[in-house]
């Protein structure tokens, strides 16, 4: 599956050589990657080279591509950079791409446009297409397609014993099921084949409103009561976040604590669907309109530039409005602390329904992201209390959202999943060289320096 590959001998570096810093720096700049050996990738041959040289020696593997998820520690271990292997084909009358394991979604939704088809990309266009959807793919149109690994149709992977292996559902159902929700824990992918939607165009931006001169706590109210009387075709989530003072930002954001709801819709009666929205209170910027998919990410507008944070998510059953209240109270800009950045995203639609893959919590109706500015330690004393005020109604964490906390295992998978994940892992990874901080092997490993 892999696209105009030229094989040759793989970049090696090592802690002290020319341009072993350079290699590591990505999007996030919290969380130090010093591996003992780093793996250029640029074709799936330097992968294999790569799993070869780690299996050998007992060695832990880490993978990053663009850097906006980052794997665990890698000291004394290999990691495997993909962001050479940048490829992307689209068969337009198969509706389907297929991308290398370096490429960026934004680079998708542009080959993708001129057939009039869009993948389930995410909010961010620099966000790597193969690793956000190894971990469920959360889109912007989810609410009507679902996740992103439900419309993979196959993976290329290099597993703990040195194989390169073309995994579909039909030729090798459980590691396909295990791919599409742990990727991580199971090897190395080095490409997918995924489909495509037929959508040229969306109704989609944001309502954004001042914080300070409304209730934040009764707009969330009032978003709530507005999700159960959406069509399936629309997805949106709810944000709060209090923006410092910096000339970088634009006026209309600039020290404000800004209260936002953001819309992605295929149909064409988006002003009339948003209109109880407009009606909570005075508007301090409305971006919504018709938009071409291409500019899909002036929805949310993320940052695009590197930095430093720290977050971690729940997945909930319902929306406790009054603990949901308290924790707006807790990370708005009076509380204190660090920068604290809220985002709740409807469920429910497509992504409630079943599928042969390894995605948990189906059944929930909303997502919390809290994602917090500057060192782990400090961002947690903010995140962790907040995300407890929700516990009662918490049926578990999502594994793309865990940002910098994927050390931690809990709730990550429910519990017929997560013993499902374990029994593959002892036959396929028996030594853990992959993914061992997501807890899916007890297996414990002896770090060895490479020879």
């Amino acid at each position: 599956m892999d696209i105009a590959e030229n094989p040759t001998e793989p970049l090696v570096l090592r802690p002290g050589d020319p341009g072993y810093d350079g290699e590591l720096a990505g999007f996030q700049t919290g969380f130090a990657q010093r591996p003992d050996v780093v793996f250029a990738a640029s074709s799936a041959a330097d992968v294999t080279a790569a799993v070869r040289f780690a299996a050998g020696r007992g060695l832990p593997i880490g993978v990053q591509a663009t850097g906006h998820g980052l794997p665990g520690a890698s000291q004394g271990g290999v990691l495997v950079t993909t962001r050479r292997m940048d490829g992307v084909a689209v068969d337009a009358g198969a509706r389907t791409v297929r991308v290398r394991a370096g490429v960026r979604w934004g680079q998708v939704v542009a080959a993708a446009a001129p057939y009039g088809l869009a993948p389930l990309n995410g909010s961010a266009p620099g966000v790597g297409a193969v690793s956000s959807t190894l971990g469920g793919g959360l889109g912007i149109l989810a609410r009507e397609f679902g996740y992103a690994a439900d419309h993979v149709r196959a993976l290329d992977v290099v597993t703990a014993d040195g194989r390169h292996r073309h995994v579909t559902r039909s030729a090798d159902p459980d590691l396909y099921w295990a791919l599409l929700g742990a990727g991580a824990d199971f090897g190395v992918v080095t490409g997918l084949e995924i489909g495509l939607v037929p959508v040229r165009r969306l109704y989609g931006g944001s309502l954004a409103f001042d914080g300070r001169a409304v209730d934040p706590a009764a707009l969330l109210r009032a978003y709530e009561e507005w999700t159960r009387t959406v069509p399936d075709g629309l997805t949106s989530s709810f944000a709060a976040v209090p923006y410092p003072d910096l000339p970088a930002l634009p006026p209309h954001l600039r020290g404000r604590y800004v209260v936002s709801v953001r819309v992605a819709y295929t149909g064409a009666d988006g002003d009339a669907v948003v209109a109880p929205l407009r009606r909570c209170g005075p508007v301090l910027a409305d971006s919504l309109r018709e938009m071409p998919y291409t500019q899909s990410h002036t929805i949310h507008s993320d940052p695009d530039f590197p930095h430093a944070y720290y977050g971690d998510s729940a997945v909930l059953g319902e929306l406790d409005l009054a603990a949901a209240g308290e924790l707006l109270a807790r990370t708005g800009p009076d509380a204190g602390g660090p920068m604290c950045v809220v985002q709740i995203n409807h469920l429910g639609g497509a992504l409630a329904r079943p599928a042969p893959n390894s995605v948990p919590y189906r059944e929930g109706r909303f997502l919390l992201r809290l994602l917090s500015a500057g060192e782990r330690e400090t961002a947690r004393a903010v995140v962790d209390p907040a995300l407890a005020l929700l516990a009662d109604t918490t049926i578990g964490r999502a594994r793309n959202f865990a940002f910098g906390a994927g050390d931690r295992s809990e709730g990550l998978y429910d519990p017929g999943t997560h013993a499902r994940l374990a029994g593959l892992k002892a036959s396929l990874d028996p030594a853990n060289l992959f993914g061992g901080s997501y807890g899916l092997s007890a297996c414990r490993r002896a770090s060895r320096r490479p020879a």
